[in-house]
């Protein structure tokens, strides 16, 4: 898919080509672009893109095997920068990365999935929330995005951790198991969140390094990292609250295990010597007086009842049940 925009009274106006005859290999309706979008792009639309664009647009196979040296990289007309930016699809979290080409004059970005976070920059600047003025303020923008939806996932993390909470200090058998599934979402959640923010962090840092980078804008780069400052603290406490929760919940399960198996080790405990007594009697040797007396098996009957009830207010006295 490729999309491109051009600035007029700081509103991004998607950029079309007029006739049939432009969309040739030249591609001389980007020329005018300041933002090119590309996502899951056609080998046509990148080689249209790579006609207009000064700088060498980076493979889609690199996007996800980026080591670490190439993750921001100097050019003498512009810098290619490589960001994390997290979202959802189909409901999982995930982290994916994007690529942002500026050659001087426009803004390419490449991935390799649809990201919610330039749709959200379009639909601000359409309404006239986000004025834009230039492509690097594009890509600031769409870095104040990401802490942003960073800055939520937090909050919902933790309301998500104190509702599972509950359930764990509430004890309820039945939800325990469910609580461990939870929690190791959550810690799942957490990491990722984390690893976005510091990803975040690198990439504003590199951006103020630039030396295109208007005083302005710097401004606002140093507003995101105090923000991103203020998240990691709190994205710590809820990454020990989650490991917090998990200890108490494997704690709990371990209890209640314990306590099934004194029941049962009790019960043993209780019917051993009836079954022990029972046994005997069982026993038809000719030797055994009791059989001949007329109140043997009442007798037998007596010594059963008191071997299971002296061993259970014996246990009752010690507090085991």
């Amino acid at each position: 898919m490729l999309k491109a925009y051009r600035l007029q009274d700081s509103r991004l106006v998607s950029l079309k080509p007029e006739a049939e005859a432009d969309t040739d290999a030249e591609g001389q309706w980007l020329a005018e672009a300041q933002w090119i979008e590309l996502v899951k792009p056609k080998p046509e639309e990148l080689a249209l893109v790579k006609h207009v664009c000064k700088l060498p647009l980076p493979k889609m196979r690199e996007l996800d095997e980026l080591e670490s040296g190439s993750h921001h990289q100097d050019f003498d007309q512009g810098f290619q920068l490589n960001c994390l930016f997290f979202h959802r699809p189909d409901g999982e979290p995930r982290n994916t990365n994007a690529a942002f080409i500026h050659d001087g004059e426009r803004l390419v970005s490449l991935c390799s999935q649809v990201l919610p976070h330039p749709r959200l920059l379009r639909r601000r600047n359409k309404l006239g929330m986000k004025p834009l003025a230039e492509p690097l303020e594009i890509l600031l923008a769409l870095q104040e995005i990401k802490v942003e939806g960073l800055g939520d996932e937090t909050e919902q993390a933790y309301l998500t951790l104190s509702d599972i909470q509950k359930e764990v200090l509430g004890r309820r058998s039945e939800d325990l198991e469910d609580a461990v599934d939870g929690l190791a979402d959550q810690e799942d959640l957490i990491g990722k969140i984390r690893l976005c923010l510091m990803d975040a962090q690198r990439d504003i840092r590199f951006l103020m390094r630039q030396p295109q980078m208007p005083k302005k804008y710097r401004k606002l780069g140093a507003e995101l990292l105090l923000d991103i400052d203020s998240l990691m603290p709190h994205n710590d406490f809820l990454s020990e609250k989650a490991d917090f929760l998990l200890n108490a919940t494997q704690g709990f399960i371990n209890m209640e295990q314990n306590r099934l198996l004194k029941i049962f080790s009790v019960a043993a405990l209780i019917f051993l010597p009836p079954t022990l007594i029972a046994g005997i009697y069982g026993m038809n040797f000719e030797s055994m007086p009791e059989l001949s007396w007329a109140w043997g098996y009442p007798m037998a009957l007596g010594f059963i009842l008191a071997a299971a009830v002296v061993p259970i207010l014996w246990v009752k006295r010690k507090g085991w049940l």
